[in-house]
Formats: structure tokens, C-alpha cells, sequence
């Protein structure tokens, strides 16, 4: 099939993924109308014609964080890639690099930071949440820094996570043969990880809920 827009990825991946990993991608939360909602939302943003302007040099090239990039569109943090397939966040680092704009990679990537910066140049963002431990906090931003990261994503609007109806339906668990890779190594402290628990479904037990600004 000849790809020719953006939505038909969406018709190609539900013929080749597995049912719970297409349901982890493409669903939302409860009766999704949040879902609803942000398409909706896009579908409002008109673009108003001009007739008779020379286009024959057309730049649309902007800054982000005074980081310059090709074009207003960016890559935002999405988790476990390699769900999808093998090459996850490396070959989304390395397509972003090549399209001269910016990869923000998820706290819950199935490729670590130092990964995602092995594939070579470009400019990266990481995604954060807020845990309870802060020592676990610090070590992420610490890493992403190291691997040369060049700012946080800070991910405020998930005191808790939405119910995932497709999830629950699937049991959606993260494959046995992938893991949270930016966690792997760390010091988890106080979080005291149950035995029995995947380390996706305790990680996201994890978040800070008491985060407001008087807290941060």
C-alpha cells in the first residue's frame, strides 16, 4: 500500500500489530472523549488563503527553546516503542534527526537515554514525570543531562493515569522480552518495588499525587 497521508499508518498498523499493542497506541482513557476532543480541536485550525503571493521560496523553519528546527512539528513522548517494532526510539531519533527537528523521548521508553543519544546528532527533549522518591527524579534528569538531553519535558496533567479501557480488556502488559530501559540500573530507594509487579504497572503506581506548585 502507497502511504499518500498520515492517517493511513493508522489503517497499515492495525492490520500488522498485535490487538493489545495497537489498542496501547491508538486508544484513550475511559469513553474517550478527551481522544475525541484533541482531534476535534485540530480540525477548528483553519489556514486562511492569500492569492497572488510568490511561494517560490517558502521557509518554514522556526525555534523551539531557542533551538532552531525545519518546521513547527516536533515528536512528542511516546512509550514503549519497540512494542511496534524492534528499532523504537532508535529509529524515531534517528528520523527526527534527519528531519532537522526535535525528539522528545518518554521517561518509558523501551531504549534508555544513552541509547537514544548513541544513533547519533540531533536535538532531544525528555519526558518527565514527577515520582514520589525525588532521588529517582534526579537520577533521570541527571542521566538525560549526561547523554546530552537538552531539556525536560515536564508532565504535569497525570496525577494518576487515565482507565484504559482497551487495557483492561487486553491485560495489557509490557512484552516480557522489553523493559523500561531508563530505569533499569537506578536506584529506586523508598519505592520498594514489589516482587510480584511489572515494573510499567508499578512505575506509573509511582507518581507523585501530591505535586502542585506550592509543592514544586
Amino acid at each position: 500500500m502507497e502511504i499518500t497521508n498520515v492517517t493511513e499508518y493508522e489503517v497499515i498498523a492495525k492490520q500488522k500489530l498485535p490487538k493489545m499493542v495497537y489498542d496501547y497506541y491508538a486508544s484513550g482513557a475511559e469513553d474517550q472523549w478527551t481522544l475525541a476532543e484533541n482531534r476535534n480541536a485540530f480540525s477548528r485550525i483553519l489556514f486562511r488563503p492569500r492569492i497572488l503571493i510568490d511561494v517560490s521560496k517558502i521557509d518554514v523553519a522556526t525555534t523551539v527553546l531557542g533551538f532552531k528546527i525545519s518546521m513547527p512539528i516536533m515528536i512528542a513522548p511516546t512509550a514503549m516503542q519497540k512494542m511496534a517494532h524492534p528499532e523504537g526510539e532508535y529509529a524515531t531519533a534517528r528520523a527526527a534527526s534527519a528531519a532537522g527537528t526535535i525528539m522528545t523521548l518518554s521517561s518509558w521508553a523501551t531504549s534508555s537515554v544513552e541509547e537514544v543519544a548513541s544513533t547519533g546528532p540531533g536535538i532531544r527533549f525528555f519526558q518527565l514525570y514527577v515520582y514520589k522518591d525525588r532521588n529517582v527524579v534526579a537520577q533521570l534528569v541527571r542521566r538525560a543531562e549526561r547523554a546530552g538531553f537538552k531539556a525536560i519535558a515536564l508532565t504535569v496533567d497525570t496525577p494518576r493515569l487515565g482507565r484504559r479501557e482497551a487495557d483492561i480488556k487486553n491485560r495489557f502488559t509490557l512484552p516480557p522480552f522489553l523493559t523500561l530501559k531508563n530505569f533499569e540500573g537506578l536506584d529506586l530507594g523508598k519505592m520498594d518495588k514489589a516482587a510480584d509487579s511489572g515494573l510499567a504497572s508499578y512505575v506509573a503506581g509511582q507518581i507523585d499525587r501530591t505535586l502542585s506548585w506550592k509543592v514544586c
